[in-house]
C-alpha cells in the first residue's frame, strides 16, 4: 500500500465453501474468501481507506487464496503471522438465503495465533476492529482479548461479538471475554439478538444499553434486521435509521460491512479518537449509519460476502 494504514482488523480469515450446482443439477461448493473480520477488512479497503490485517495465515492453496484476495482490495498484511498450518474451512449451507456454517478450524493458521506472533502495532494506527469467530474458540481468542486490552489506551478500539451460539463451548468463558474487551472498547456494533445472547438475565433492550454504557462505550450501535439501526451515543443521545429496502440475495457479510462503512465514515470525518466520538454530531452518525446501510444493501444484492468498490456507489 502506498499509504500507511489507519484501520487494523484483527480476526479471521477462512474460506467460505458455498454451495453451487452445476449444469448437471448435482451440488459442489466454491471456494470463497471470508470470515468476518476479513469482510470488514477487504469492505474498508475497496473504499479506499488505508486498511491493515492481522491474523495467522496459512502457506497453504488457500493461504494463497486470502492473501491474493486482500491484496487485490488493497488490504496490508504486514502484521500477519505466517505458518504452514491448514487454513480454516468453513461449510456453507444456504436457507431461503440464510447462511448456516459448518467449520473446520483445528489446529489452523488462524485459530493458533499467539500473542507472542504478534509484532507491536504501529502508531499511526487509529483504530482497531474485533470481532467474530476468532474471539470464540482458543488459543487465538485469547490472543486477540490481550491484544484489544493492551492497546485500547492508545487505539480507538470497535468490536462486534457477531455472536454464534453454536460455535461457543463455554458461554460464561465466552462472555466474560467478550465483557472484558467491551469495558476497554469504545464503539461496539451488536444485533438485538446479540444482546439477548450476551445478557440472558437483562430483560430489554434499554437495560441492555443501559449496562453497555456503564462500560464506558462512546457509541453503542444497535441493528435491528428490518427495523433500522440505532445509535446511542455516551451522552444519552438515541439517534435511528431506517433499513435500506432491498432484494436479498443472501446475507453473507452483511454486517461485516455495515461495520466497515462506519469506520469508513468516523476516518473520512476525522473522528478516530477518543475525544472527537463522545462529541459526535448528530448529522455525522446519520450519515455514517445511513453509509453503512447502504453499502451492506450492496453487499446482500448479490451473492456471497463481495462489498461493493466506491466506484460502484
Amino acid at each position: 500500500m502506498s499509504e500507511t494504514a489507519r484501520i487494523l482488523c484483527c480476526g479471521e480469515a477462512l474460506i467460505d465453501m458455498i454451495p453451487v450446482e452445476s449444469s448437471a443439477g448435482a451440488l459442489s461448493y466454491q471456494p470463497c474468501s471470508g470470515g468476518s473480520v476479513f469482510n470488514t477488512a477487504i469492505a474498508l479497503g475497496r473504499l479506499g481507506e488505508p486498511t491493515e490485517f492481522l491474523t495467522g495465515l496459512s502457506s497453504d492453496l488457500f493461504g494463497e487464496q486470502l492473501q491474493g484476495t486482500l491484496a487485490e482490495s488493497g488490504v496490508a498484511v504486514n502484521l500477519c503471522k505466517k505458518s504452514s498450518q491448514p487454513t480454516t474451512l468453513a461449510f456453507v449451507k444456504l436457507d431461503n438465503g440464510h447462511a448456516t456454517y459448518h467449520f473446520y478450524d483445528e489446529n489452523t493458521a488462524g485459530r493458533m495465533l499467539s500473542l507472542d506472533d504478534v509484532r507491536p502495532i504501529p502508531a499511526e494506527i487509529d483504530a482497531m476492529f474485533f470481532g467474530g469467530i476468532s474471539l470464540a474458540v482458543e488459543p487465538c481468542a485469547r490472543t486477540y482479548e490481550a491484544i484489544a486490552v493492551r492497546e485500547s489506551a492508545g487505539h480507538v478500539i470497535m468490536m462486534d461479538p457477531n455472536v454464534r451460539p453454536g460455535f461457543i463451548q463455554d458461554a460464561n468463558v465466552y462472555r466474560a471475554r467478550i465483557n472484558n474487551m467491551l469495558s476497554h472498547a469504545d464503539i461496539v456494533k451488536v444485533s438485538d439478538e446479540d444482546l439477548a445472547w450476551l445478557m440472558p438475565d437483562t430483560d430489554g433492550l434499554d437495560a441492555q444499553v443501559a449496562v453497555l454504557r456503564q462500560m464506558g462505550l462512546k457509541i453503542i450501535l444497535v441493528t435491528k434486521g428490518a427495523d433500522g439501526a440505532t445509535a446511542y451515543l455516551a451522552d444519552g443521545r438515541e439517534i435511528s435509521v431506517s433499513a435500506q429496502r432491498v432484494e436479498v440475495v443472501d446475507t453473507v457479510g452483511a454486517g461485516d460491512t455495515f461495520n466497515a462503512g462506519i469506520l469508513y465514515k468516523l476516518s473520512e470525518f476525522d473522528l478516530l479518537d477518543k475525544a472527537s466520538l463522545e462529541t459526535i454530531a448528530d448529522a455525522q452518525i446519520v450519515e455514517a449509519m445511513e453509509f453503512a446501510a447502504k453499502i451492506a444493501a450492496v453487499t446482500v444484492s448479490r451473492k456471497g460476502a463481495n462489498p461493493p468498490w466506491k466506484h460502484e456507489l
